[in-house]
């Protein structure tokens, strides 16, 4: 056998990398890239197939999306088909998958050593389970098993999926750009699948839909397509023995690189059209999408990226600032969206205003009115300049990310024919101006080489079509002669004619300049901020960046006062008054933007948040004009107007939100004394005016208390200025600590079991949502925390694997803690078509089934849960942003408690298996005299779509006789003669009409072995796929199918539950809870005197 091919091992990578990189190529062509990361608590790997929707039959459309789920259903040497996901869950990981067009990508990470102890150092590990991990993950492409007892449910795991995304319109509209492709291009494929494209049609064409996705796989699976990325602490030589034995096995079949060359997705029939489309959502949209070129061999150059900064721009003289100022758009975006190999669209999509959809064409004048000025000035070195000093400066001081997010994007990126040193800059970094390319890019933004789409639902109405698959509304059309007359106008425009506010963006002046950090070394890095001023105006907590040592920072400052979520009306208003002082910054901040520094302004209950991030250079400057703009906005009549209408649009959108997004606002209203919800919301919105925004926020602004976090390449006297800086600007009164909010949970009762229920306001929705909540304490009580979380721990891969996998309830499945302001519970929510009383029921059932498997654990099963869930909680922050989050969750939330995980860990070791029983059976147990339960039932109007209608419903006779038809034509197919008198002999004794599958099946074996004499093997093989094939059949001929719940577990029998008809009377039974209660007295978070004076000291020698 051909040795490893050592490819690569001097990769490009950024300053503060600490990671050694190896590229390898197997014998079998496989190519990996390998990460030793001595300091990583998890380790990953992520396999990339260069297949993907792209090379899905047409009269089979989905089929790679379902190999993508049964491959996780066990292989050869490892059949059990949880396997994999039990060893990752016992290991303090996961995995999940995706499936693109022209790739499927499978990721997991798993604990980079089997334990870690919260008092060793960084090198306290005992062994690594990344070899057993990848051991199962490389049989996926060795011999993956495509079990008949998994298949039908997976298949309808992928219905349950797509059915999730029938009402979302990102996949609706995606799906309608598709169909309306042409159909010589695989863009047109439908590729998420259903149990109509991948069960019914194919298995009532004689099709063993089991052979054919074992078929797809060995037709588009091979080593040579694959690309492979493993990160661990293990040195690059071992990782590379690993996968020079683990992936030896898998088949290169030296298939070719997948591409299409020959064929657009836009043919000249697509051009030049405009299509109107009816969202779900009150969305306005205006997309003009331009068939672009494949830029994959651009790496270097990325031509495409200077037309998106030029039109996507949002500075004075772009498309938007001119188009906003008109009243026409809130927003737009430009940039290339790659296709596949060989086919690309540069895609401008902008937001509209209601006046906006009257003008649109007006707006796509204006769109090639400011190509034209691009086109008719050379190429801008200096622009390219500015863009390509940026991405070097990203690059440099990049920062880890999470493994499996490092892992699967890498092997993606492999695909690519990028130079292996480049694997880790790739197209990050923008390396050379090339004029002519930027001219060529250009040429493709024509006139006579485009196609629109208008999302809008109400303009211009009399949508005459139907999307097949999601159903979408629409209307397409050439566009009318006029209108393309006045676009080639536009097109051919100069300076002249054109509108004169229209000019390239100025020099950026926020593009960092100090990019020094003053690093120093440091024995640990410091476990929390420190407290460095604390008065009765202002609290200022600060830490210098002592981990990541890049020049970046984060300022999150909380303006607190109790007026801002007083009621529904002043949230509403504090809401639109943050979105008008964004409004107002966005020509300014759009600079701030792409220069790596952003801000945020939000309202919540404790007051108004201002978050601002990034290169820490310019941070100040930018605060300032934020909080300059918030003291002295100026409430335009005409913006107001905007604004107002979006903020209504989005409330009126929440209701079309998939229903497991919205039950959780629903569970934090009944558990809130002072929450609102949206309904309350939209009540409030349509009498405002903009008077009355003007005189509310000064009284927003008038009386507040401080509170600020400082974090990252940012001294301690910077830190103190910037709450001098809100204070000087601000000048507010002190808010005294009687008027903070405090915050509070409502109390369910011990043995309290409550239900409330709401309707969906989407009336074409099929899925029903259940939160089933059950509360436990108090978040101060460690000692229970810590048991709650191993539950959590415990419950994961069961409850994945019961309630989805093998139950198939739904697509959408959780179970875990849940923690609100002061208390914590667990939870479970389940979206599925099945009704909510029936998903309540199976949780009941589910939790009955956890506590004898509790029960029956084994101690060494229950210390590896310890030990997986103590792995998790001590898992190190990957970058400043994370810690940064992470330390202002426990201010804001005034716990305080920034060594959590440290405390966490410390109750979870003496826990012990009889101490769960006893928990358990307490706080979860569905017959537990003393638990506390609230569910909330989110109830869909709608059903699916049964096949036959009542009208046409055949008769009971009717039905055999069709039935043994089907059936008769079925075993010709598969090479059996049939006897229709035999056959419908057997079935004297069956009730064809009750649904029984399992009678139907013995019906049909039967005639097979005594009638037909075909082989014992045979029979097997064909009644083993009877279940699937009746699953198509029956429901056509208007037959429901028995549910076999014999074999599910049985749920309990329960107390009965008290509906929520009164949410006010609701609340008013319940008790409060304790307002939070800081982990430490916040004196000793403070500064030692001797720490002041060295740092007084320090600041006075640096300023001589």
């Amino acid at each position: 056998m051909s040795p490893i091919e050592r490819v690569a091992d001097k990769l490009e990578k950024p300053a503060l990398d600490d990671r050694s990189y190896r590229v390898i190529r197997l014998p079998n062509k496989l190519e990996a890239l390998l990460v030793h990361d001595p300091d990583t608590d998890k380790a990953s790997a992520s396999v990339n197939v260069n297949v993907g929707s792209f090379s899905d039959a047409d009269d089979m459309p989905g089929m790679a999306h379902a190999v993508e789920h049964l491959l996780f259903m066990g292989t050869e040497k490892y059949p059990i088909e949880n396997d994999y996901n039990q060893y990752l869950s016992a290991h303090s990981g996961y995995s999940n998958a995706y499936t693109s067009s022209t790739e499927t990508n499978y990721f997991f990470e798993v604990a980079a050593a089997s334990s870690q102890d919260a008092d060793a150092n960084t090198n306290g590990f005992i062994e690594s389970p990344l070899h057993g991990a990848l051991d199962r993950f490389a049989q996926f492409f060795i011999a993956p098993l495509f079990l008949s007892s998994t298949l039908d449910r997976e298949l309808k795991a992928v219905d349950s999926e797509n059915k999730k995304n029938l009402q979302s319109d990102t996949w609706r509209l995606n799906q309608l750009k598709k169909s309306l492709s042409s159909p010589k291009h695989p863009y047109h494929h439908f590729s998420t699948g259903n149990l109509q494209t991948l069960r019914d049609e194919p298995t009532k064409r004689g099709v063993n839909i089991r052979d054919a996705f074992i078929q797809f796989h060995h037709q588009n699976y091979s080593a040579n397509r694959m690309k492979l990325v493993v990160l661990g602490r293990e040195k690059l030589d071992e990782l590379e023995d690993w996968v020079g034995n683990l992936f030896a096995g898998v088949v290169n079949k030296d298939l070719p690189r997948n591409r299409w060359d020959d064929v657009e997705p836009f043919s000249d029939k697509e051009l030049l059209t405009q299509v109107f489309a009816k969202p779900v959502m009150d969305t306005r949209l205006l997309d003009i999408y331009f068939p672009y070129q494949d830029e994959e061999e651009m790496y270097e150059t990325q031509p495409s990226r200077y037309l998106s900064h030029l039109i996507g721009h949002e500075g004075p003289g772009s498309i938007l600032a001119h188009i906003k100022a008109k009243g026409w758009a809130n927003g737009l975006s430009a940039g290339v969206a790659p296709i596949c190999p060989g086919s690309a669209f540069f895609t401008v999509s902008i937001k509209l205003t209601e006046d906006g959809l009257k003008y649109y064409q007006k707006i796509v004048e204006i769109v090639f009115q400011y190509i034209s000025m691009i086109k008719e000035h050379e190429p801008q070195r200096w622009i390219v300049d500015e863009m390509k000093g940026m991405t070097e400066v990203d690059f440099k001081f990049r920062q880890k990310s999470p493994a499996t997010s490092f892992t699967s994007k890498l092997s993606s990126i492999m695909q690519q024919p990028l130079p292996r040193d480049w694997l880790l800059s790739g197209t990050n970094v923008i390396r050379k101006f090339d004029a002519q390319g930027i001219t060529k890019a250009l040429s493709y933004l024509r006139a006579d080489n485009y196609r629109l789409t208008l999302v809008s639902q109400k303009f211009p109405g009399e949508w005459d079509q139907q999307e097949k698959w999601y159903g979408t509304e629409y209307r397409v059309e050439a566009i009318p002669s006029d209108f393309q007359i006045a676009v080639r106008k536009a097109a051919k425009s100069t300076a002249t004619d054109r509108i004169s506010e229209l000019h390239l963006p100025h020099r950026n002046e926020f593009i960092p300049t100090k990019l020094t950090v003053d690093k120093k070394d440091v024995t640990e890095p410091a476990k929390n901020p420190t407290l460095i001023r604390n008065d009765e105006a202002v609290r200022t907590w600060w830490k210098k960046d002592d981990r990541f040592w890049v020049p970046k920072a984060n300022a999150y400052i909380m303006l607190r006062n109790p007026l801002a979520k007083a009621t529904p009306e002043t949230a509403v208003k504090s809401n639109l008054y943050c979105e008008l002082v964004k409004d107002a910054l966005d020509e300014y901040s759009y600079d701030a933007e792409i220069a790596g520094l952003e801000y945020q302004l939000s309202s919540y209950s404790m007051g108004i948040d201002i978050d601002i991030g990034g290169y820490s250079d310019k941070l100040a400057v930018l605060l300032e004009k934020v909080l300059v703009s918030m003291r002295d906005l100026d409430v335009k009549e005409d913006r107001f107007n905007i604004v107002k209408e979006r903020v209504l649009r989005g409330l009126r959108n929440w209701d079309f939100q998939q229903p497991y997004k919205q039950v959780g606002d629903f569970t934090r209203w009944l558990g809130s004394e002072k929450g609102w919800i949206n309904e309350q919301y939209l009540d409030e919105v349509e009498p405002l005016t903009a008077k009355d925004i003007s005189d509310f926020y000064p009284q927003l602004l008038r009386q507040i208390h401080i509170e600020c976090l400082a974090h990252g390449n940012i001294h301690k006297e910077d830190a103190l200025r910037i709450t001098d800086l809100v204070e000087s600007t601000l000048r507010p009164r002190t808010l005294p600590k009687s008027q903070w909010q405090i915050r509070r949970n409502l109390l369910l009762p011990p043995g309290g079991d409550f239900t409330y229920r709401h309707t969906l306001g989407d009336k074409a929705n099929v899925n029903h949502c259940i939160e089933y909540y059950l509360y436990v304490g108090s978040l101060a009580d460690h000692a229970l925390r810590a048991k709650l979380l191993l539950l959590g721990q415990m419950t994961e891969e069961i409850g994945f694997d019961q309630l989805r996998t093998k139950e198939q309830l739904g697509y959408i499945v959780f179970t875990g803690a849940k923690f609100a302001a002061t208390i914590m519970g667990y939870r479970v929510i389940i979206q599925s078509e099945k009704p909510t009383s029936y998903l309540e029921e199976r949780v009941n059932a589910f939790l009955a089934l956890f506590a004898s498997r509790l029960d029956s654990m084994t101690q060494e099963a229950f210390e590896s849960h310890k030990k997986s869930l103590i792995n998790k909680r001590l898992e190190k922050v990957k970058n400043l942003d994370q810690e940064s989050e992470r330390f202002w969750t426990q201010i804001s939330s005034e716990h305080f408690s920034f060594v959590q995980n440290e405390i966490d860990v410390a109750n979870l070791k003496p826990v012990t298996k009889e101490e769960m029983i006893e928990f358990f059976n307490q706080y979860i147990h569905p017959t537990s005299p003393t638990r506390a339960k609230l569910s909330v039932h989110m109830i869909a109007q709608s059903t699916p779509k049964a096949v036959v209608g009542n009208n046409n419903k055949p008769s009971t006779a009717e039905q055999e006789e069709q039935l043994i038809a089907i059936l008769g034509q079925y075993l010709t197919s598969v090479g059996i003669s049939t006897d229709q008198d035999a056959l419908a002999k057997r079935f004297e004794s069956v009730d064809v009409a009750s649904g029984d599958v399992g009678a139907i099946v013995t019906a049909i074996s039967t005639y097979m072995k005594e009638d037909a004499k075909v082989p014992d093997e045979h029979v097997s093989t064909i009644t083993a796929q009877g279940p699937q094939i009746l699953a198509t059949i029956l429901p056509e001929l208007g037959i429901e199918i028995k549910v076999e719940e014999e074999n599910l577990p049985p749920a309990p029998k329960v107390k009965e539950t008290t509906f929520i008809e009164d949410v006010y009377a609701y609340k008013a039974s319940l008790s409060l809870s304790a307002g939070p209660k800081p982990v430490r007295a916040l004196s000793e978070f403070e500064e030692a005197e001797k720490e002041k004076g060295v740092e007084t000291e320090a600041r006075t020698e640096s300023k001589l």
